[in-house]
């Protein structure tokens, strides 16, 4: 995550008190450090006054690749001086409203105005953005008293999502499901809106990914598979050695050709595709190293979860399975996929109850619980017309134990009525596939939206 941090201010300051400068320099590098030690990477820039040095230190972070400019006032700073070049950037603007002292009351020392009004150079800023059409997001606090720059932080981790989505690819392996229609969108409406590559690999292609896999590749990946899952029950090692084969053949095809993101049909497994059996394993081994994946032949979700991990490394691919009315509960699971880093236990092979494929090997889950913690539900949809981002705050639930040892499982509680939320997401559009984002909030995900041109919906 990497920041360009522009610190705003006002040439008269200098010509007429010229002695602000010092402590307001130190202010600015306090708060660089505290974005260091949050695990940002700071491009700092000069006290910026006037319009060319605002131009400059733009083009500076732009130069740097940075996710988004972080703006502090020092003190008021006139707006004109800086919205041509905020409004021309393609860069996200966060705008972080703060000061150094904590409390201004009837008994403060006067001399602190001088210090603690940049508050309303940032009204005078975010109007003239609001005016000229440019998204940004803010986050107001004391920057020792408050969450404000975590929640700051927390913008550039959205920005950071909404970013990599654009040029990135993502393998269809085994083609579409057969008559699911919700998340079919053409390769080129994906490729024109968002700037996402779908890569359909052929049987022929798969076949050689296969047969490049070795004898000796298996055997270091069974070794490293009986160290970080617990085999349960009939292990018919054959059957595994086929699910690793695959799984690696599949890791080869994504790291030979640049993919960050991929999806696989389980009813294309075996003669289909050419891909022996299933590869759930590494479907949940790549989302665990930030590559995005999505269940039968859906690259549009399969994208959005591959951005989403850009910014948030604990976010996994889901489907609502059932409803408990009773508890206001959903049950998210899926055959045998989802991020590891969300897993509450060891993951536990077992063979898979029925092989849907025709042709293929029986695949091997690794199945998990998913741990407890606060996040937001994400659909990513679309009308006649437009793309929908719908989002809803919930939390999954932890438990010590429960029945469903043989499944990929989690309940999320949400803040709304159950029923009340099934309706408003069907009314939206929303598709069968979700994403579940651990540690976002609402605020973050609307402005992930924005940044795409999004329709959010909130529920």
């Amino acid at each position: 995550m990497k920041i360009g941090f522009l610190p705003l201010y006002v040439k008269l300051y200098d010509d007429i008190v010229p002695e602000l400068r010092p402590r307001l320099e130190g202010f600015y590098d306090e708060i660089a450090d505290i974005f260091t030690n949050k695990g940002a990477e700071v491009v700092k820039s000069p006290f910026c006054r006037l319009e060319t040095e605002f131009k400059d230190s733009v083009k500076l972070f732009e130069d740097n690749n940075v996710d988004a400019i972080v703006t502090l006032h020092m003190a008021y700073s006139p707006s004109l001086e800086c919205v041509d070049a905020l409004v021309n950037t393609k860069l996200p603007i966060v705008v972080l409203d703060t000061t150094s002292t904590l409390e201004f009351t009837n008994m403060q020392d006067p001399g602190e105005i001088m210090y603690c009004h940049g508050v309303h150079g940032v009204m005078d800023m975010c109007s003239m953005l609001t005016r000229r059409g440019k998204d940004y997001a803010i986050a107001a606090g004391h920057y020792t008293e408050s969450n404000v720059i975590d929640k700051a932080l927390g913008f550039v981790k959205a920005a950071k999502a909404a970013k990599s989505l654009n040029n990135s690819k993502v393998a269809m392996i085994g083609g579409l499901f057969d008559g699911m229609g919700d998340f079919r969108v053409p390769n080129e409406e994906l490729k024109e809106r968002f700037g996402i590559t779908v890569v359909e690999k052929s049987k022929d292609d798969m076949i050689s990914y296969i047969n490049s896999v070795t004898e000796e590749e298996i055997k270091a990946e069974y070794a490293l598979d009986k160290e970080r899952y617990d085999f349960d029950g009939e292990i018919i090692e054959e059957e595994y050695l086929t699910t690793i084969k695959s799984s690696l053949a599949v890791r080869k095809c994504l790291e030979n050709e640049n993919i960050n993101s991929f999806t696989a049909n389980f009813k294309s497994m075996g003669i289909a595709s050419g891909v022996p059996a299933m590869p759930f394993l590494e479907a949940c081994r790549s989302m665990e190293k930030g590559i995005g994946y999505a269940g039968e032949g859906d690259p549009l979700t399969a994208s959005f979860t591959g951005a989403l991990l850009q910014g948030y490394p604990e976010t996994s691919f889901v489907e609502i399975f059932c409803p408990d009315w009773k508890n206001n509960m959903l049950f998210l699971s899926h055959m045998g996929e989802m991020n590891y880093r969300i897993a509450a236990t060891k993951p536990s092979i077992q063979r898979i109850g029925t092989n849907y494929a025709e042709g293929s090997e029986y695949p091997y889950p690794g199945y998990a619980r998913m741990k407890g913690g606060k996040g937001i539900f994400v659909n990513i949809c679309k009308d006649a017309e437009k793309f929908k981002l719908i989002i809803t705050e919930g939390e999954m639930v932890d438990y010590d134990k429960d029945n469903f040892t043989s499944s990929i499982r989690g309940w999320m509680k949400l803040n709304t009525d159950c029923g009340k939320f099934l309706e408003d997401l069907s009314k939206n559009g929303g598709t069968h596939h979700s994403v579940f984002v651990y540690g976002a909030t609402l605020d973050e995900l609307d402005f992930f939206g924005k940044l795409l041109n999004l329709e959010t919906v909130i529920i």
